[in-house]
């Protein structure tokens, strides 16, 4: 398994929030945890920026991709409106998580709770090349459920 290096500088407020980390040997995501000063409530159809109190140095090269964590949004209807949310390599600001409830029930955020997932992947630049014409393919423009649900 390929590792790397991320700095991570954490805000002196929040020294009682542990560190991201993976929650099982096979994970991918590093767990992010919110550092709301107090309970916060997100409604139903409500969205909220919920700070982490970290600032992490991503590598040229690669990325962090902030994701949903699969308990919340089975059981609560909460997601990234983003999602995934990409934190690029040359950015050095807070990562906030802005979370939405696609639930039915107001969901109470608490500072420590683990609330959204962090990724960390490789960067593949593209070079764009202007053509008139594209090859054809045997979907061609074919899109948007043209196969069916069968």
């Amino acid at each position: 398994m390929k590792k790397v290096i991320i700095k991570v500088r954490q805000d002196e407020t929040c020294r009682d929030i542990s560190l991201p980390r993976y929650m099982s040997d096979s994970a991918s995501g590093l767990d992010l945890k919110a550092a709301v000063k107090e309970e916060a409530v997100l409604g139903p159809g409500k969205r909220m920026l919920v700070p982490t109190g970290l600032f992490i140095e991503v590598p040229p090269g690669y990325e962090a991709e902030i994701r949903p964590r699969s308990g919340l949004a089975i059981k609560h209807g909460l997601s990234i409106v983003n999602a995934p949310g990409t934190i690029d390599a040359d950015y050095r600001g807070e990562v906030g998580i802005i979370l939405i409830n696609l639930g039915d029930e107001p969901f109470i955020i608490r500072r420590g709770e683990r609330i959204a997932q962090m990724i960390i992947k490789e960067v593949v630049r593209a070079e764009l090349l202007e053509e008139d014409r594209l090859s054809e393919t045997g979907r061609n423009s074919g899109g948007f459920g043209h196969t069916g649900i069968n």
